[in-house]
This record gives structure tokens, C-alpha cells and sequence, in this order.
């Protein structure tokens, strides 16, 4: 079983809370992993720290494995940021904002952001896949997804240029064909999810992943060479 390095682990900086009830506050119900498509969701303030909280439940993504957050507000105040702790999530607001336990609140995230986050993520897990599958020596040393581009970069003196052209048509005909996409918690665990489809095993990933392959639409593959002994695939959509 191959992981994409999406573990949920304590992310945050010094500048964390540490009050006990905010560090106390029972994990939230992390929806976006049920509804990745999810925009809006009300929910309730669980725990309150200054310009830090968390919630009950939440539509909201952190950073992790590579994967930017979402974008958005929690109850009309812009998120500062969003990050782990342990299985939950913290977010950072405006120091003022003058939400208290119990209120509830309108989580709003940006759509189209988390759209494109959805579908790079997914189309960089298959080419990192049909990569690995097919030079099994390649050595993932870190990847990355943002709303333009997801990367990969290995560590290898071979160029990646004449492999890139299969691997990109191969991953091509496989978002085509509209693959179900499994995505699930390994048994026992209510924190480490995988990824699942037709031709591949399990691989470990908490992001925010599509239900279809064809949901991702066409790709294009660019080498690039982040520096000496290393190998960077960049992921684009082919629709800009």
C-alpha cells in the first residue's frame, strides 16, 4: 500500500492555542470527507480561544498531504488559516470576530477553489500511481496541490520527459473512462482514509477527492527540474 503522505498530523505552529478547552473540545465531524461537493454548511462553535476555534462539524479543509486549504468564512469572518491538531482542526480568525461557544454559524467556502483542488489532487494520485507502477526505482521526495497545478517531485538523475507522453495518455484514457472512485477509512480508524480504484491498490490519502474519474476532465503533464539529483512532474487541467 502506497500513501500520497495525507496523514492527518499535528500541523500547528508556536502560535497555537493552549487552552485546555479548545485543546479538550470533542473532534469535529469532518463532512467534507463524506461531501466533498458540500459549499455551505451551518454548524455550531465547539471551542473558543482568543482568535482561535473549532466546530462541530465543518465543510471546512486544512492543509495536509500536499493539499491546500479551502478558502472561505466561518460565520461572515474570512478563515486566516486552518490547520491539524491530532484528528481535529483549528481555525484562526480575525482576532475580533466575537464568536462564542454554542453560536451557530454559516461555514462558506469557496467552490470553484475547492473544485479545482478536488480534481488536481485526484489526477496527481493517478499519475503518481501509473509512475511508480511503471519505475517502481522512483523515490517520491514531496508533492504539492494548489488551485493551478499539482506536483511531484522525485528523487533521480533519470529525466522524466520521454516517460511523461505514456504516462500522460494512460492517465488521460483512465480519467475518460469514468472510473468509480472509492473513497473510504481504513478498517478500525476514524482518521486515516484511502483511495481506492479498478487496476490499483489502497492508497492512503486524506484530501478531498472526486467520486468519478471523469470528473477531472483532460491533463497535461510538464517536467520540470527543481534541482540537481531531482525530477519534478507538474499536473495542469487542460482547460486552463
Amino acid at each position: 500500500m502506497r500513501s500520497c503522505g495525507c496523514s492527518i498530523a499535528r500541523l500547528w505552529n508556536d502560535r497555537a492555542p493552549g487552552n485546555h478547552e479548545l485543546r479538550s473540545a470533542t473532534v469535529s465531524t469532518n463532512v467534507f470527507w463524506d461531501d466533498p461537493y458540500l459549499p455551505r454548511l451551518v454548524t455550531t462553535v465547539a471551542a473558543v480561544e482568543g482568535e482561535f476555534l473549532s466546530l462541530t462539524e465543518t465543510n471546512f479543509f486544512a492543509f495536509a498531504g500536499g493539499q491546500e486549504r479551502d478558502h472561505g468564512t466561518i460565520g461572515g469572518h474570512h478563515v486566516l488559516d486552518a490547520r491539524w491538531d491530532g484528528p481535529k482542526i483549528i481555525y484562526r480568525l480575525p482576532k475580533k470576530h466575537g464568536l462564542e461557544v454554542g453560536n451557530q454559524v454559516e461555514v462558506v467556502i469557496d467552490h470553484q477553489r475547492r473544485d479545482r483542488l478536488r480534481r488536481l489532487h485526484m489526477a496527481t494520485e493517478i499519475v503518481l500511481e501509473l509512475l511508480t507502477k511503471a519505475h517502481p526505482h522512483l523515490v517520491k521526495v514531496g508533492a504539492h496541490m494548489s488551485q493551478e497545478r499539482g506536483r511531484i517531485d522525485f528523487a533521480t538523475e533519470h529525466t522524466l520527459t520521454d516517460w511523461l507522453v505514456d504516462i500522460g495518455k494512460i492517465a488521460n484514457q483512465m480519467i475518460a473512462t469514468d472510473i468509480a472512485i472509492e473513497r473510504d477509512f481504513f478498517a478500525g480508524s476514524n482518521t486515516r482514509r484511502y483511495w481506492k480504484i479498478s487496476g490499483f491498490a489502497k492508497v492512503a490519502c486524506g484530501g478531498t477527492l472526486p467520486e468519478r474519474t471523469s470528473e477531472i476532465g483532460p491533463i497535461n503533464l510538464r517536467r520540470a527540474n527543481p534541482g540537481r539529483g531531482k525530477e519534478r512532474v507538474e499536473i495542469t487541467l487542460s482547460e486552463g
